[in-house]
């Protein structure tokens, strides 16, 4: 690469850990150095070390790794494990990184935006209210599935100043139990997030049920939003055995079938409807007013939708078309008119959240938990 593009184009940034020794209470620079050998081996020398450790990296390792990996001392950054990983960039910046890579790569200095960054890290580390919030998922053994998720929730908890209390629920256990009062009654929010398949929908669907009855607010990404349709449709509308076409093909009271788009897909995979794309809001709906503007762009992972079949029906039971695409075809967000907060969107706006300022959305969804 660095013949390719020309040294002065190219940058390496390695990163190695130090391990504690307890026995002699020091830092072991040995298997950093090795690391960098190995590196040296196929041709490339790191620029920059990132040296991390669970205990402070004294002078002395530093000038150690300096000396037998052949990096400039103020190009090595300890990075000790910190509480916050939003702590990171501040560090990276006290240990002016962002200096050796523009004198490394030759780069004009911006001027620098970290004041926002540092509100954050201190509001992290503030002592706040809890506030709980119940996610009830089918991939609760695997919570990396929804870290986007977990993580946008966090961002708009510290937007209203409180910190997340997640509970997690498995879809299955919804199911099972005899009393869903007591899975949800320390929940002031709840959070039904995307999926595939059958597995676990009957639960979720126990859960918007019990979210709508009794006025909690609820937020719904993706087959979230789906199986809100299917709720609404069963239990308001009155629709016997509606569902989706992903889990009973020959149903005739599918709310939800597959998009036309999709009929002649044969690969699944990559071939979903993914993306940006365009959403028109209905200027009486919560989600306009979470937004601020009527006409947004958000990211997309699905091959089913709402079926327009059944919209004049659902609507005038009293479900709220909140968004569609500009051409008023495909149904994109829906809300329950009676309900404080009952916002479910085919999109995903975690993939849109960001750490500083959270997401409209997410940030409504915790101002009206909070409440």
């Amino acid at each position: 690469m660095r013949i390719d593009e020309g040294a002065e184009n190219v940058l390496y940034v390695h990163v190695v850990f130090l391990p504690h020794l307890e026995a002699s209470n020091e830092i072991k620079t040995k298997p950093a150095q090795n690391s960098v050998k190995e590196l040296r081996n196929i041709g490339i020398q790191p620029d920059i070390l990132i040296a991390r450790a669970d205990h402070p990296v004294g002078k002395g390792a530093i000038e150690k790794l300096s000396l037998y990996t052949n990096v400039d001392k103020e190009a090595i950054l300890p990075l000790e494990t910190v509480p916050s990983i939003y702590a990171v960039p501040l560090i990276m910046e006290e240990h002016n990184l962002d200096e050796v890579i523009m004198k490394k790569l030759a780069l004009k200095p911006k001027k620098r935006t970290s004041k926002k960054w540092q509100t954050l890290v201190d509001m992290i580390a503030k002592d706040k209210p809890k506030l709980q919030i119940a996610m009830v998922g089918k991939y609760t053994t695997m919570m990396d599935t929804y870290a986007s998720l977990v993580d946008a929730l966090k961002a708009a908890c510290w937007q209203s100043e409180v910190d997340l209390d997640l509970q997690w629920i498995d879809a299955e256990d919804v199911e099972k139990t005899k009393d869903i009062k007591e899975l949800f009654e320390e929940a002031k929010g709840i959070v039904v997030p995307g999926g595939f398949g059958i597995r676990g929908t009957e639960g979720m669907i126990q859960a918007i049920q019990y979210a709508r009855e009794n006025k909690i607010p609820y937020l719904e990404l993706c087959l979230g939003m789906q199986l809100a349709v299917v709720e609404f449709a069963r239990n308001v509308a009155g629709i016997q055995n509606a569902s989706s076409e992903e889990f009973d093909k020959k149903n005739g009271n599918n709310v939800i079938h597959i998009m036309e788009t999709q009929k002649t897909v044969k690969e699944k995979g990559g071939t979903m409807r993914l993306g940006g794309w365009d959403c028109k809001l209905n200027k009486e709906s919560k989600t306009y007013k979470a937004y601020g503007k009527q006409d947004i762009r958000e990211r997309h992972r699905h091959r089913f939708e709402f079926n327009n079949d059944f919209r004049e029906q659902l609507e005038e039971k009293g479900l709220l078309i909140a968004g569609t695409t500009p051409d008023n075809e495909l149904v994109e967000v829906i809300e329950i008119k009676e309900h404080p907060w009952f916002v479910a969107v085919q999109f995903h706006p975690e993939f849109t959240s960001r750490p500083t300022d959270g997401h409209p959305l997410f940030n409504d969804f915790i101002k009206a938990t909070k409440k």
